[in-house]
């Protein structure tokens, strides 16, 4: 049966340098179709940024600069100030129902999963947790009631 984080992650996800700017984030998230980061360190997992992250980090409407000030600097300030240096983890064998709880009671829309040797191997979302419970559930209908 697949319940492990393994068989629901998205591997190899989208990620961006913590050198990287806050109009680069910005731009790679659109451009890729995502809502969250993770910013690596020299290969290593150094923070994640999210969408909403980054609109907080902007500046508001209410805003005196115009937007040619706002984009120079969001374009000279990095992705780390915006990010969470200490993003919520979970590891590829745990069990689906584990990381659907650090999900629920932490109030996350994902959680990257790490290695053993802290290596990023994916990245698991809520929208992954609803493709497994459709899955799961499907398997559940067709199997008929347990005998």
């Amino acid at each position: 049966m697949k319940n492990k984080v393994s068989d629901w992650m998205t591997r190899q996800p989208v990620t961006i340098d913590d050198s990287a700017s806050i109009i680069e984030a910005i731009h790679l998230m659109k451009e890729k179709n995502v809502r969250r980061l993770p910013v690596m360190h020299d290969g290593r997992l150094a923070g994640i940024v999210t969408d909403r992250m980054l609109k907080d980090y902007s500046p508001g409407k209410a805003t005196t600069l115009d937007t040619w000030e706002v984009h120079y600097l969001l374009s000279k300030t990095p992705v780390t100030e915006a990010m969470n240096p200490q993003p919520h983890t979970t590891s590829p064998d745990a069990l689906l129902t584990d990381a659907a709880k650090i999900i629920r009671d932490s109030k996350l829309y994902g959680l990257c999963v790490t290695n053993e040797s802290g290596d990023l191997v994916g990245i698991l979302t809520i929208k992954d947790l609803i493709e497994a419970l459709f899955y799961l559930s499907e398997q559940v209908t067709t199997a008929g009631p347990p005998s």
